[in-house]
């Protein structure tokens, strides 16, 4: 069993990885960015028994890691699109995640498509096309109907006990496939960087790296403005949609995704993935997705975002009026901006390669990662989707290391190392605890839980995070301010409203550790 202690991230810790990175002043592996995908590289190369430092300027998850769907998905949009590749791939990590590395975080929901009286032949087809070949390639993945059941047909009957607000009057029936949904996606990074620590890496939010180059930085703490000189065999640009800042000559092509927030009221118990073809187009559909405490998450999109990039994007009103369009063709009840929770979205990495300019959509876009190493050796990866964040750094750090002429040619763990609070289904189910306390901290939910009973209370109406979760949050997984509580370790702050009732007893947290 991990001890949490020996994962834990807090201010304490990193003030003790500061001085110590400024002693020393070297590394094997300086990691840029606390996404996914930078905590995937220093989880990866701390496994291969590397020095590694992560810095990122905010905190972990504070980009477009936390902006997604919440899914680990078999890549639906790819089989559409004939990118079969990326689909596979995307098939084998979410096997990985499911079986192996995140069991609690990563469960089965079911995916309905209803075949609307609105809706085309051709629609219905693509459709059902798509989930077929969705059970081909899980069956080439290898993941087990155990996890994932094949699709299947079902009656109009069968949709309406998944979606009771789907409008029946002429509905013809529709399918049903399975996937992987995240409790939740920052939680993930967290676990990830968190476990990197357990391996040895030095994890420092609130440091931003300036003057980058294949061989070191110049490392600045947000908190103090104090700067520490330091060297590396090499360096891993994972900024995200900042990597071009980090690393002249990449070029990127933002792509902004909007999601809307309602709450499960609105939907009268979704217990699927309600998916909907926008109207007058072929591979484009929308989402309604359960998430949890009470809420649904509606989307995407996928707009062209050119200038400035924004450090929280914002929906913008023709995206938000577009989804609920394409929703309430599907649905009983018009929802209404009324009744909206909040917005949120995230912008794209997508690399620019020059082919894809004038009226063409960011969705035309390859989502396939890229990995490339500038002439002094700065390594930078971009594009890919969380799904695959674990190829994705692997890819990365084995180009680094090539490009180094490193001897360390240890092989890649990470496809068998459980990240921390991770079991299989049968520990999982064993743990003594809440079920909510489990899908979010695995078997770290008895740690969290440990204490007076009075810490299990709902911190305000309407709130069902606890006191505990908060103390869990601030000293072991390095919420360093009060919007690393609020906006990551927790999700409350994707509603104004809950925000401002919680805040007190962020407050009150930070004030008792």
């Amino acid at each position: 069993m991990i001890s949490v202690g020996n994962a834990s991230l807090n201010a304490a810790r990193r003030a003790r990885e500061l001085d110590w990175l400024e002693t020393t002043g070297k590394v094997d592996v300086l990691v840029i960015g606390g996404g996914v995908t930078g905590a995937g590289v220093a989880l990866d190369a701390a496994a291969r028994g590397l020095t590694v430092a992560l810095v990122e300027k905010h905190d972990l998850a504070f980009g477009t890691s936390r902006w997604s769907s919440k899914l680990v998905h078999g890549g639906l949009r790819y089989l559409v699109s004939g990118h079969i590749g990326i689909a596979y791939e995307s098939a084998v990590e979410r096997g990985i995640l499911m079986k192996t590395t995140a069991p609690h975080l990563v469960h089965p929901v079911p995916q309905i498509a209803p075949w609307l009286p609105q809706a085309k032949f051709a629609q219905a087809a693509m459709l059902r096309s798509a989930f077929l070949g969705g059970d081909i390639v899980r069956t080439f993945a290898r993941t087990s109907g155990d996890y994932l059941p094949h699709s299947r047909r079902i009656s109009s009957a069968e949709l309406l006990r998944y979606a009771p607000t789907l409008r029946p009057d002429g509905l013809r029936g529709g399918f049903l496939t399975w996937d992987g949904q995240l409790y939740d996606d920052a939680r993930l990074v967290v676990a990830i960087a968190r476990t990197a620590a357990l391996y040895g890496a030095r994890v420092l939010t609130r440091v931003a790296a300036t003057e980058v180059t294949g061989r070191g930085a110049v490392l600045v703490d947000q908190l103090t403005g104090h700067r520490v000189d330091v060297d590396a065999t090499m360096v891993i640009n994972a900024a995200g949609i900042w990597a071009d800042q980090v690393a002249s000559g990449i070029k990127l092509r933002p792509s902004r995704g909007t999601h809307l927030v309602l709450p499960q009221s609105a939907f009268g118990g979704l217990s699927a993935i309600l998916t909907v073809p926008v109207p007058g187009e072929l591979r484009r559909v929308v989402m309604a997705i359960p998430a949890p405490d009470d809420r649904v998450y509606v989307g995407l999109t996928d707009e062209d975002a050119p200038g400035p990039v924004s450090d929280v994007p914002r929906a913008t009103e023709p995206e938000i009026d577009f989804l609920l369009d394409t929703i309430n063709s599907a649905v009983r009840t018009p929802l209404t901006r009324a009744d909206l929770l909040g917005t949120y979205a995230g912008l794209r990495p997508l690399l620019d390669t020059g082919h894809h300019r004038g009226e063409d959509k960011t969705a035309d876009i390859s989502r396939r990662h890229a990995v490339i190493t500038s002439e002094d050796g700065l390594v930078t990866i971009v594009g890919g989707k969380l799904t695959t964040y674990r190829r994705m750094a692997q890819d990365a750090l084995d180009t680094a290391l090539q490009s180094s002429g490193s001897a360390v040619r240890r092989p890649c763990l990470t496809h068998r190392i459980p990240l921390v609070g991770a079991a299989d289904r049968a520990q999982l189910a064993a743990v003594r605890a809440p079920s909510r306390f489990v899908q979010r901290y695995g078997v770290e939910a008895l740690d969290v839980i440990a204490g007076p009973a009075s810490l299990l209370e709902p911190i305000a109406p309407g709130i069902r995070t606890t006191f505990a979760e908060l103390l869990f949050a601030v000293r072991h997984e390095g919420a360093l301010t009060e919007d690393d509580v609020l906006d990551r370790r927790t999700r409350i702050g994707l509603s104004a409203a809950d925000r401002e009732l919680a805040l007190p007893a962020v407050r009150e947290a930070f004030a008792a550790v």
